[in-house]
């Protein structure tokens, strides 16, 4: 059945519907969580607080977007509201992401044991400098720079006008360039 069609069952109360509807978007949903987040914990968390608010406002979903647009603008706001709820930052590697592999991939044979440990420590100063991103603009980044919605499709996500999430993206990546330099700059001394 197709997603219209499961959408409108579901606007009339289908729970089996509402059901494949999660299903169909659990994971993607749960994948961008964890990398807002960065714990398995809060991103599941947090999936499950955008799904129990489709399931309470489907009926207002018009369709003037695809759900998943929708979803994310869903889980960015819970993802903001975690954040500022949260006292203190903390900082989990990318290794974390190892979660998130798909067990039929296989290793690569043409990536040597020195590379792997470069692109290691890459993705942890990488990592790192994107959680001191204020949560605003790691969220703006993530959904543009990561995965790669235009800035129109980002600003529907985030509510935001598409100059105001050119102005947050630009910012992010001026932040992330200048962490990115002094840290290399100050590995090299």
């Amino acid at each position: 059945m197709d997603e219209q069609k499961l959408i409108e069952l579901a606007q009339k109360g289908d729970r089996k519907a509402l059901a494949e509807l999660v299903k169909a978007h659990e994971q993607t949903i749960y994948n961008f969580s964890f990398k807002i987040c960065r714990n398995k914990d809060k991103a599941e968390n947090t999936m499950q607080e955008t799904f129990l608010s489709m399931v309470k406002n489907i009926k207002q979903f018009g369709g003037q977007s695809k759900l998943s647009t929708w979803l994310y603008r869903v889980v960015t706001n819970h993802c903001l509201m975690l954040a500022r709820t949260e006292s203190k930052h903390t900082a989990d590697s990318f290794d974390d992401d190892d979660l998130l592999i798909d067990e039929k991939n296989i290793a690569d044979w043409k990536i040597t044991p020195d590379k792997a440990a470069e692109n290691n420590e890459l993705k942890k100063i990488l990592d790192e400098a994107i959680q001191k991103l204020a949560p605003e603009y790691r969220i703006v980044f993530m959904l543009r720079d990561v995965e790669g919605f235009s800035t129109e499709e980002t600003a529907s996500m985030v509510e935001l006008s598409v100059p105001a999430v050119k102005s947050r993206l630009h910012r992010a990546r001026a932040f992330l360039r200048n962490e990115l330099n002094t840290r290399f700059n100050y590995e090299r001394k």
